[in-house]
């Protein structure tokens, strides 16, 4: 990979004529792992596709070796498995790597010897026994039955080791920096509140913004007290002081946010008043949405009509069925037409399901599905209507009559407009890398795109419903004659002509108030701090640059910078200036991460230290608690309904190994076997 890319396979059929590196007669040396080791010559003559690296004193696959990818993830792979065959089940072989990066159980039901299915631990030791000698040899038999290592209990201090050192890399990344925190509690499926901790930091390798997961610790309940000590103690477990906090990312609950006894003012309170507490922009964006459609008529009704039509189709498999086989039959209509073309990942399986106020997208995956469905939609209300039992056949007629309107349609293809604008800006939001300035740049152009909508969008917006509706034989009203509400008394709305009703009372409106819901909810361009953060930024050659905005948000940070240190980075954002406007290499980069990373490629950061460690700053205040929703995504798979009863311990191991799985892979086999050995007195330890 070190050669231009034109060149690359030129130089791998070179290495292929070559063959792989097989030196017979080399004497390989001896290594101290549960007894003395060494490279086996014989293994040459069974497998024509290992060679063997006299410098390195390690095995490779030759195709692997020459067809890895740049980020290198399994390069080791083939090395930790010709150990493990050498070594027994005594080493972090491929079995504990396959398992804990897929978040698959260790153990079985039944791990008897008459049983037919022994976990998977056991599973896949039998079968690599099938087909490897030396793993039978060692493991299968000839190792003596109370020394094989295969019992539950090596199995989990197998994966407390393997576990262990992965955060132990994470805290070498982490070093003694600066680090912000990012928690949330949700229950796993034991019902056991379970609270989540990542750490966002910046790598100084490569001056990249960072977001790993620490561990999960079970909370007795989630009071903000109960909540800090939980967090404390799992920094102090891993030797990270709660002093060098410098920023927190919560969701808005009371327990999380509160002012007077919050979690986030009681951890400021806590000898590290500059850990800033940002509220996660992905949860306020869905708030933001969900407002909307609780304070307008409108769109409330719209999504009644939605969960009532759930209710009726969604709640039997027969429904469900009709509706996948009805969407099969319209796919192969269209196909025949030509209305559509066939392709890797076109026409999918569509489905219903239910939007929630705090599953992110969710409002605009439903609403986008009803409106791809919908002829399919109409055949299966009607099929019910006039085929379903009394109750179910009622309901179908009503949330036809409903969805066949004019009112429906119109509705619908405004909040799937408005939620597809807002869709982008939840999807950036969850970028790991995203950096606070950015973010609020995001806003204010979803902002400038919904003021475009709202003063040029009518006229495109009601060209769409109207060609719907014509589609679909729905009556559509003419805009001078006055508005007849669909399914609601005349009571509920205003007098007015369609023209008015839709474009004003509506159109205009809803508009009107996601505005204003996003001017409240994202009023942090009101903290003196975040409106400082934009004068660093490196968009459009640094043209937000203001000396005084810079050295008024260090002062924010009084025990990074001293009355001295504020004078020294006033002269040094002179030069610092001059630099980036006349090195190319800083031209075009659109954000602080790239800035930052920039600086450490160019060792720029030790020109300027003042400068990248406000920029560092910056970075770690959190965008949004993602990662730690994506921890609890990986709870279900971890802990599922047949893994219901693991333990607290167990659990987090196996969450560090499966959700950093990059990191899992780079961890030095020597050291989870050091590990494993000193945890206690083994009898295969020399």
């Amino acid at each position: 990979m070190d050669y231009p890319a034109n060149e690359r396979n030129a130089v791998r059929r070179g290495y292929i004529l070559k063959k792989p590196c097989q030196p017979k007669t080399h004497d390989f040396p001896q290594r101290q792992v549960s007894g003395l080791r060494r490279f086996s010559v014989h293994w040459f003559k069974k497998w024509d596709w290992l060679e063997y690296s006299i410098e390195k004193d390690a095995a490779f696959c030759i195709v692997c070796y020459l067809f890895k990818n740049e980020v290198d993830s399994y390069s080791g792979v083939m090395h930790l498995l010709m150990e493990g065959l050498g070594h027994g089940i005594n080493r972090k072989d491929l079995r504990s790597i396959f398992l804990l990066g897929q978040g698959l159980a260790f153990r079985g039901h039944d791990e008897s010897g008459e049983s037919y299915n022994r976990g998977n631990f056991l599973e896949l030791l039998k079968w690599l026994g099938e087909k490897v000698e030396e793993v039978r040899q060692h493991t299968l038999e000839n190792a003596p039955k109370n020394c094989q290592m295969i019992s539950p209990s090596i199995q989990k201090d197998i994966i407390n080791c393997c576990a262990k050192e992965t955060t132990r890399c994470i805290i070498e990344e982490v070093g003694d920096d600066y680090f912000a925190i990012l928690a949330d509690e949700s229950s796993d499926v034991s019902q056991k509140e379970q609270l989540a901790l990542v750490l966002r930091f910046v790598n100084r390798d490569s001056g990249k913004v960072m977001e790993r997961f620490l561990g999960i610790v079970h909370v007795g309940d989630t009071t903000a007290l109960t909540l800090k000590d939980a967090i404390m103690s799992l920094l102090v477990e891993h030797s990270l002081s709660p002093s060098m906090i410098r920023g927190q990312g919560y969701d808005g609950a009371s327990n999380m946010k509160g002012e007077i006894n919050g979690l986030r003012t009681l951890i400021m309170n806590n000898d590290t008043p500059s850990a800033y507490y940002i509220h996660c922009f992905a949860h306020q964006l869905q708030l933001t949405l969900v407002a909307v459609a609780k304070k307008n008529d409108s769109c409330g009704w719209i999504f009644e009509i939605l969960a009532n039509l759930l209710n009726v189709v969604g709640v039997s498999c027969k429904r469900r069925e009709m509706i996948r086989q009805n969407q099969a039959q319209e796919v192969a209509r269209a196909l025949d037409v030509g209305d559509i073309v066939s392709g890797s990942g076109l026409n999918q399986e569509l489905g219903l399901k239910r939007p929630g106020d705090t599953r992110w997208s969710s409002h605009y995956k439903s609403l986008s599905n009803i409106i791809l469905l919908f002829p399919t939609i109409v055949k299966v209300l009607v099929h019910i209507g006039k085929h379903g039992v009394s109750e179910d056949k009622f309901k179908a007629q009503i949330v036809l009559g409903q969805l066949e309107s004019f009112d429906f349609v119109f509705i619908a293809y405004l909040m799937l407009t408005i939620f597809g604008y807002t869709n982008d800006l939840c999807v950036a939001f969850q970028r790991k890398e995203q950096d606070i300035v950015n973010a609020m740049e995001l806003v204010t152009y979803t902002k400038i795109v919904l003021q475009k909508m709202r003063e040029q969008g009518w006229d495109t917006l009601l060209n769409k419903v109207t060609s719907f509706c014509a589609k679909h034989g729905i009556v559509v009203p003419t805009m001078d004659s006055p508005y007849v509400p669909q399914g609601r008394s005349r009571r509920f709305v205003e007098e007015a002509t369609n023209q008015h009703h839709f474009r004003v009372g509506i159109f205009l409106r809803v508009i009107d108030l996601l505005l204003q819901e996003l001017d409240d909810r994202f009023n942090e361009r009101n903290m003196e701090i975040l409106m400082c953060m934009a004068c660093l930024s490196p968009k459009d050659n640094f043209s937000s640059f203001d000396k005084d905005k810079v050295l008024k948000l260090a002062s924010f940070y009084p025990e990074e910078f001293s009355s001295f240190d504020l004078m020294t980075l006033e002269c040094q954002l002179d030069i610092f200036m001059e630099n980036m406007l006349n090195d190319e290499r800083f031209q075009g980069l659109n954000d602080l991460n790239s800035l930052s990373m920039m600086l450490v490629k160019t060792n720029k950061h030790k020109t300027f230290p003042l400068i990248h460690l406000l920029i560092k700053l910056m970075l770690i205040l959190p965008v949004a608690t993602a990662s730690v929703e994506r921890v609890f995504s990986a709870m279900t798979c971890v802990k599922n309904k047949l893994r219901n009863s693991m333990g607290d311990q167990l659990m987090n191991d196996c969450l560090v190994t499966f959700i950093e799985k990059d990191v899992f892979l780079r961890v030095s086999d020597e050291k989870v076997v050091e590990r494993f050995q000193n945890m206690k007195t083994r009898r295969m330890k020399v």
